[in-house]
């Protein structure tokens, strides 16, 4: 494990694997930088690539400093970026995709960037995210009710059946969410309004000009689908992947041929 110092003073954790041009994974919710998924990914790419995984702030080895901000988070990657030698690669998963992309309009140096199923939600193949999502998050979180806390993302912006999660309160990994269950509010504001059932917000990523990969899941539900292709749609230089027989739980040996041609090329 190594650290970095984020410029608001946060150590951020991160795990370096393989040698080449540097590509930075950004996780999605709950994901920590020992994921197995994640972990699986750097190790397929590490033999064309200096991967680094990481920790975002409040999860794993690394720090939090408050408030929270979505700056703040970006200046994460700033610090990952200039470790890493200056420029690199970037890979977001989920609500990671969605802070990719903000980084990348920040105007930090990525080179290229893929995206995975950033979760907007454009119309309405999907029931909107209700309004109050993030503040009844906060105030679960406020009350330290961290199990209530996932149940509520699991059964709104994951779409999972109540009963369902009612039983994955039992599972051997709960507690494991329930240790990261603060940071859903991060990912809450990063998504800000694009799960609420309309366009994507005009602005927001248009000075991205880092050459973009939007890739979802052919198992995917349409409302995924349609996210991916409205993000294609506003972003000045993308292309568009939909991977055969995946879904949002998308297999490393199936997504690393991908990235590992985007990247090359």
């Amino acid at each position: 494990m190594n650290r970095v110092t984020s410029n608001d003073g946060t150590p951020i954790a991160f795990d370096r694997t393989g040698d080449g041009p540097a590509v930075i994974l950004v996780g999605g919710a709950f994901q920590v930088r020992v994921d197995p998924k994640m972990s699986q990914l750097a190790a397929l790419l590490a033999p064309r690539y200096s991967v680094l995984t990481y920790d975002r702030r409040g999860r794993g080895d690394s720090g939090d400093t408050a408030p929270y901000a979505v700056e703040r988070e970006v200046g994460d990657l700033e610090a990952l970026i200039k470790e890493a030698g200056g420029s690199a690669f970037v890979f977001g998963m989920s609500s990671g995709a969605v802070l990719a992309l903000d980084a990348a309009a920040y105007g930090l140096p990525i080179m290229k960037l893929a995206v995975y199923e950033p979760p907007f939600i454009v119309d309405s193949s999907r029931a909107a995210l209700p309004a109050n999502y993030l503040a009844q998050l906060t105030d679960l979180l406020s009350a330290d009710r961290r199990g209530d806390a996932v149940a509520l993302f699991m059964t709104n912006p994951a779409g999972v059946a109540a009963e369902f999660v009612a039983g994955m309160r039992q599972a051997p990994f709960w507690p494991a969410m329930e240790a990261v269950a603060h940071t859903l509010a991060y990912d809450g504001t990063i998504m800000g309004d694009t799960m609420a059932g309309n366009p994507l917000p005009s602005g927001r990523w248009d000075s991205v000009t880092a050459p973009t990969l939007v890739i979802d899941g052919g198992a995917s539900l349409a409302w995924i689908h349609n996210g991916a292709q409205a993000l294609a749609g506003v972003l000045s230089d993308a292309q568009r992947r939909t991977l055969d027989g995946q879904d949002h739980d998308v297999a490393p040996e199936v997504l690393a041929p991908v990235l590992t041609k985007f990247f090359a090329v």
